[in-house]
């Protein structure tokens, strides 16, 4: 079995009626997800997610939210090796929305909740938008 760490972040705007939107990265493999990639030689994990974030989207003015760090694993086969994951996620805030993709990805949407947890592929990815969906809304109704 093969050990593999990354790190993303689940990056969202604030529009003017206050509503928040998503963004979701359609990978070439098919799945809709956050921007994430590899933590690479020396980086920390938010040195990693703060570069894959530029690297998938050319966003730059990312603004992560101070004490919000989750980290999920899954399991997945890369040429029939089993491949245990580990993913930092840190929530961004940004106010970029054209965005550049690399070549990992076919397209991208800025949605809100409700169509960004529809989009979503995997499971674990839509749970961690529920929650910050609601640390976001509580912090707006405080």
């Amino acid at each position: 079995m093969i050990n593999e760490r990354s790190a993303g972040a689940i990056v969202f705007i604030v529009e003017e009626s206050d509503q928040f939107k998503f963004l979701i990265l359609h990978y070439t493999y098919g799945h809709w997800d956050f921007p994430k990639g590899n933590i690479e030689p020396g980086e920390s994990d938010l040195e990693a997610a703060r570069r894959e974030i530029y690297e998938e989207t050319h966003i730059q003015d990312i603004e992560f939210i101070s004490n919000f760090r989750r980290k999920i694993k899954y399991y997945y086969r890369r040429e029939n090796l089993l491949v245990k994951k580990e993913v930092a996620f840190f929530l961004g805030k940004t106010k970029t929305q054209k965005i550049i993709l690399s070549d990992e990805h076919t397209g991208y949407v800025w949605k809100q909740y409700h169509e960004a947890v529809n989009q979503l592929t995997h499971k674990k990815a839509k749970r961690l938008l529920s929650e910050v969906h609601n640390i976001l809304t509580e912090h707006l109704n405080t």
